[in-house]
């Protein structure tokens, strides 16, 4: 069947099993032919897309126990973080480090590592992660740890599935007293207001930040830069301090059909920007906004991704280390202005410092872009690559659906020692995605 990632772009042919029990995934596994295990599909481009086969592990999707005391979650890979939110936060529990959609699935979020709006503080995915079961080539399940079988862990953790099937995992939870978040708003008049709110905010918990990525000239990346924290029961008004995990649930709207090409061009992405800007400057008090708006406004909108069109869109995200940052984001931004390519979701986000064998994230500034798939967008997100290779950059793999692998080296000195443990297990030749060939993993 033809499958794509949530841009719709690749759309490539592959063979779909949809196994049921361990049994049915290890004879998978030993059936010789390359393959790649898939979440629930929100990885954008083709990494979970399997060139000879593609095995969907939503059948895996059991909560297996959990410790009252430290928040230790044990559960199948297919479970969605939603899932998991849903179970847990009227107990007062919310996971510790979350990406903006809680539509990915648990072994989906520790193939990506994923990162949330707190990095800068608390580490991408990995820093919840206490244990991963993997089952290698031999069809044999791994258990692996910081203190058990560490090489294994620490390559799967942003190893794109590529060091074997993620079956089960132990995750820890953290504590809150309510679904509420403290949210204040800055209005940062260019790209150095940014910079210096999220430098002042270090100590704060969640902080993210929209970006007008065609404004130029004094207002080149003017922003809104959104702080949060989880609110007490002190917090909250009277009458939600009584039920302080209940929200209402949100509206939920549909996009039914693609967007035409011609919806998405510099002059309604500049409109729109500009409007949001000055709606967003107006609400620069602090406001209390619920879990689900706050951490994920998109899942509001079902099938969001057609505004892109039929052809599906490409997302560029880079981050950038802090000493050449600014410089590196002046001239991404200066060259998206120049092409009038504009994105409406343009995020900016400050990482923290992190070591780790094969995960995105370094110590920074992260930027990413949404671009409708054309030949012109493609041409510009090989300028955008050059850039932030200028500036010591490297690229998010689970949003990536087109960089080529001479890019990728350029950014990563981590690829070669990541293919050669690859050759070194036999894993090369029984886990492989379509991006992991056209890559060179």
């Amino acid at each position: 069947m033809k499958l794509s990632g949530w841009g719709r772009y690749p759309v490539l042919e592959t063979e779909l099993h949809l196994p049921r029990s361990v049994e049915a995934l290890r004879a998978l596994v030993l059936s010789g032919s390359g393959l790649i295990a898939r979440g629930n599909g929100r990885a954008y481009g083709d990494s979970a897309i399997g060139s000879a086969a593609t095995v969907d592990m939503r059948h895996f999707d059991r909560m297996l126990a959990f410790d009252t005391g430290t928040g230790q979650l044990v559960a199948e890979a297919g479970v969605l973080l939603g899932d998991i939110i849903a179970a847990f936060l009227h107990r007062g529990w919310f996971p510790l480090v979350t990406p903006g959609t809680k539509f990915v699935t648990l072994g989906g979020a520790i193939a990506a590592d994923v990162h949330g709006k707190n990095h800068h503080k608390e580490g991408s995915f990995r820093a919840c992660v206490d244990w991963i079961e993997v089952m290698g080539p031999d069809g044999e399940i791994r258990r692996c740890s910081r203190q058990e079988d560490a090489i294994l862990f620490d390559h799967t953790l942003g190893g794109m599935g590529l060091t074997g099937i993620i079956l089960r995992a132990a995750i820890r939870l953290r504590p809150v007293e309510t679904g509420w978040i403290r949210q204040s708003t800055i209005a940062a008049p260019n790209l150095a207001a940014a910079m210096d709110a999220f430098e002042a905010a270090q100590d704060t918990t969640y902080s993210v930040a929209w970006i007008d990525c065609l404004a130029t000239g004094a207002a080149r990346g003017r922003s809104l830069v959104m702080l949060g924290e989880h609110a007490a029961v002190a917090d909250l008004p009277p009458a939600r301090a009584a039920a302080p995990f209940h929200v209402s649930p949100r509206r939920k709207l549909s996009v039914p059909l693609d967007f035409p090409a011609f919806a998405l061009n510099r002059l309604t992405v500049a409109a729109f920007n500009a409007i949001y800007y000055r709606a967003g400057a107006r609400k620069r008090t602090a406001k209390l906004v619920d879990w689900d708006s706050y951490f994920y406004p998109l899942d509001a909108i079902h099938g969001w991704n057609r505004i892109y069109g039929r052809k599906g869109f490409a997302q560029f995200q880079c981050v950038l280390p802090p000493d050449r940052s600014q410089a590196g984001l002046t001239a991404l931004l200066a060259d998206i202005a120049a092409a009038g390519s504009g994105s409406f979701l343009a995020v900016l986000k400050r990482f923290g410092a992190q070591e780790a064998t094969f995960s995105f994230p370094m110590e920074g500034y992260t930027l990413a872009l949404d671009f409708p798939v054309n030949a012109g967008t493609l041409a510009l997100l090989d300028r955008l690559d050059r850039i932030a290779l200028d500036h010591g950059g490297r690229f998010y793999l689970a949003k990536d659906s087109r960089m080529s692998a001479a890019t990728l080296r350029a950014s990563d000195a981590r690829v070669a020692d990541f293919h050669a443990l690859r050759e070194a297990e036999g894993l090369s030749d029984r886990f492989r995605s379509v991006q992991s060939e056209r890559l060179g993993l």
